[in-house]
Formats: structure tokens, sequence, C-alpha cells
């Protein structure tokens, strides 16, 4: 293996472990909702946040295993996004990763409990990171606001409005993005910043590199959805188009599309003049971009 999948794979590795000993604490009284948690949480995924979490941790002097608590933390905050959008009130989505969406597997009721909890259990696990305490304190500020209306959850609203818009723009879509997706990557670059206690200027340096990063993630993720295999992807391609909605390639076109990706990449990549051993990010964010799932 290369040193890329090397640590991709460590990082994952070492995030599930953390995720399945959280998991295991669930009291008995709530086992639908504690399996439904579980379900959406293990069903596989590329653990992006959590693996930018545990590597800014480490190239800014830290112990990635520190930083443990707020990769697993943002990957359950994650994954309750995503129980939520695939709900019918929300895109109606039957598939998450090649496998019944939550919501299919174990009820409406118990998916909307079980995105709940998540959001819940992510705070608790990432209040008790063993490190001092202005550090948990700065992460959870990060992972709060990245969460909230100013973030994650601001941009799944302006989602739902944007169904509404007579027309949509790229600038809109961009706006969209950068709070819906961009936000948790920030938030996971930032966190690794803060758990390793680094400099104010770093941390705003991951955070600009999470921002170009999350908007070429999102655009590479529409691109797939005209150009990718279904198999490969674990879900229906063309489900944007079949729904009538925007994308940045039916704004953009094709190639507009892959031109915006590619230059929100080589952002990301000048946002990393600021740390040094920065090897593995950088062919870490290539890869997302020329990724065929």
């Amino acid at each position: 293996m290369s040193v890329l999948n090397d640590r991709m794979v460590q990082y994952a590795s070492m995030t599930d472990s953390y995720l399945e000993h959280v998991f295991a604490e669930a009291e008995p009284s709530v086992k639908q909702t504690a399996d439904a948690m579980r379900y959406s949480s293990m069903i596989g995924g590329k653990r992006i946040r959590p693996v930018l979490t545990l590597e800014f941790c480490r190239i800014c002097g830290g112990d990635p295993e520190t930083a443990l608590p707020f990769a697993a933390a943002l990957e359950m905050i994650h994954t309750s996004s995503l129980i939520h959008d695939d709900l019918p009130c929300m895109d109606n989505d039957d598939f998450r990763r090649g496998k019944p969406s939550c919501h299919k597997q174990f009820g409406e009721n118990y998916a909307l409990l079980a995105g709940d909890a998540l959001m819940a259990e992510a705070f608790l696990t990432a209040s008790r990171a063993a490190l001092v305490p202005e550090r948990v304190s700065a992460c959870l500020q990060s992972l709060a606001y990245r969460t909230g209306i100013h973030g994650m959850l601001g941009g799944q609203t302006l989602d739902e409005e944007n169904e509404t818009l007579p027309a949509m723009t790229a600038e809109r879509l961009f706006e969209t993005d950068l709070l819906k997706t961009g936000a948790l990557i920030q938030c996971g670059c930032e966190m690794g910043c803060l758990a390793a206690g680094a400099s104010a200027e770093q941390a705003a340096a991951a955070a600009e590199f999470g921002k170009a990063l999350g908007l070429a993630f999102q655009i590479t993720d529409d691109i797939l959805d005209v150009t990718g295999n279904p198999e490969l992807l674990g879900k229906a391609t063309g489900s944007d188009a079949a729904a009538g909605k925007a994308t940045y390639v039916t704004l953009l076109g094709l190639e507009g599309a892959q031109e915006q990706a590619a230059a929100y990449t080589q952002q990301a990549l000048s946002a990393l003049d600021a740390f040094e051993d920065t090897g593995f990010l950088r062919e870490f964010t290539s890869m997302l971009l020329e990724r065929d799932h």
C-alpha cells in the first residue's frame, strides 16, 4: 500500500474502533435507537472528516490518539445529517452507501431518533477528550458552530429554501454547500489543530483549506452523479437531474464544473503552505478530486 492508503486505513480503523466503543455503551432499554445509530455509522464511508482531524493534529505536533473523541464526534454528526437527509420529508433516498437508508431499515420514527441521538452523543463524546480544558472547550465551540445554523444545519436550511426559488444560481449553490458540506470539513481541520495546541494562524489556515476542499468535494459529487458508476457509488446516479435539482453540472456544464473543482482543489493545496509535512494531505486532496466514488 502507498503511504496515502496506509494512513487512511489507519485513521479509519482508529475511528471505527472508537465508535464501536461508544456504541457498546448503549443501554439495552433503547436498543432499537442504538441499533439504528450503529447501523448508519458503521455501514462504510471514507471517514474524510476524522482523517482530517487526526492528520491536522499530527502535523501540528499532537498525538492523533488524543483527537479521536473529536474525530468520532464529527463522524457521528455527519452520520446524523445523512440519516435526516435521507428521510422522505427531505431528500427521500432509499439507499445510503449501497445499503437501505436508516428509515428503510428501522422506520422513520427510529431514524429520526437515531439522528437526534447521534448529535447529542457526539457532544458527550467530544467533551470526554483527555486534553486540557481549554483545548476541549475550543473544539466543542468549533463543533457547535460548524454544526448549527452558522454551519451544516444552516446549509441544509438553504438547501430546502432553494427548492422554492424561481431560479437557482451558481452563487447560491456555492453559499449553500459552503455550509452544508464545507462546514463539517472545516471543523475537522480546525479541531485537529486545536487539539494539538496549534497557533491561531494555523487553525485559520486549516479552516481555509477545509473551506476550499469542501467545495471541491461537493462539486465532484455533482459530477459523479452524472458520470459515476452506481455500483461504486453505492447509490443511483442521475437522481438530482431526475428530481429537477440544480447542481454545478446543470448550472456550469460538465466542463465548467470540472474546472471549478480543480480551482478549489488548488486553493486547498495552497492553504497547506502554512504547515510542514503535508505530503499526505496533498495526496489526499488530489485523490478526492480524482475519485470515482
